[in-house]
């Protein structure tokens, strides 16, 4: 009995190992790159797809080098702490990479809702050209096909204004005021060129938002 006893135990132990190796193997697997070539440690790590947040915007923003509090430091003139990964000094320039996301919603009506949320600093730069490479990397300009719903009219107090609704890429419907003579070019097509502002998730590049910029 005692042999038995022991030959469970190893294994038991053996199968908890193959286990705990397997997750380990699948955690890395599922590890989402990030646009910048840093670890975790340097920037924030807030996944704004955990959150269940999109991506919405990045500015740079010039600043000084304000009291070291350990291994971070005070960021001036908003106060804001962030980690001193690049060896800073007391009153050196600095610039940092912002970002802020923002949670949609729509109603029964259809109508959508937006919560933007504070500004976040998640990168510094010692030169605003090296923070300006990595925000072209983040924030695209793309011109893109989406689908037109339709276009009409509206009158009131004797003036007409023309609308055209389309389907961005994320699936939300927009509604844009449009003139006479693009009311006519567009109210027999089923598809139309747009340009956008194609806005990634730093930490998850796959995770973007297309932003309507105007007609291509």
């Amino acid at each position: 009995m005692r042999k038995v006893g022991r030959l469970g135990l190893r294994l038991y132990g053996l199968t908890l190992l193959v286990l705990l190796a397997g997750l380990l193997l699948g955690a890395c697997a599922s590890d989402q790159k990030s646009v910048f070539n840093v670890s975790a440690d340097d920037m924030a790590t807030e996944d704004s797809a955990a959150t269940g947040a999109i991506p919405w915007d990045y500015r740079i923003v010039q600043g000084k080098v304000g009291d070291l509090v350990g291994s971070d430091m005070v960021i001036l003139p908003d106060n804001t702490l962030m980690a001193n990964d690049s060896n800073y000094a007391t009153g050196d320039d600095i610039w940092t990479l912002q970002y802020m996301t923002a949670e949609m919603s729509s109603d029964v009506s259809g109508s959508n809702s937006i919560k933007l949320s504070a500004w976040n600093p998640i990168k510094s730069f010692k030169s605003e050209a090296s923070a300006k490479e990595d925000l072209a990397k983040l924030k695209l300009s793309l011109q893109t096909e989406v689908p037109l719903v339709g276009v009409y009219k509206t009158s009131f107090q004797g003036k007409t204004r023309d609308f055209a609704v389309i389907t961005l890429p994320s699936g939300n419907q927009l509604k844009q005021p449009i003139d006479d003579k693009r009311y006519e070019k567009l109210k027999s097509l089923k598809n139309v060129m747009i340009n956008v502002e194609e806005v990634h998730d730093y930490l998850n590049y796959d995770l973007a938002y297309a932003k309507f910029r105007g007609w291509a």
